[in-house]
């Protein structure tokens, strides 16, 4: 990917009747998302919707806390 800029938009996504998006193509190819990939759905009070890869924020947490034993699955 290239050098981060402050803030992206790829184009607008419609919820279907099982409240699925779809992640624009670009996106999904600038931030290496793959099928199958988990991604962590966050939100801040101001109403805005953020997505980041599961494995993205377990390595943050590993690097950080390595004695969490975060990336250990629980049962």
């Amino acid at each position: 990917m290239k050098k981060a800029q402050k803030s992206m938009m790829f184009g607008a996504v419609t919820v279907g009747q099982r409240g699925q998006i779809v992640i624009p193509a670009k996106a999904r190819k600038d931030f290496r998302i793959k099928p199958g990939d988990k991604l962590l759905v966050f939100a801040k009070r101001t109403g805005t919707l953020g997505l980041v890869p599961l494995e993205k924020l377990t390595k943050i947490l590993e690097n950080n806390w390595p004695e969490s034993n975060i990336s250990k699955e629980q049962p």
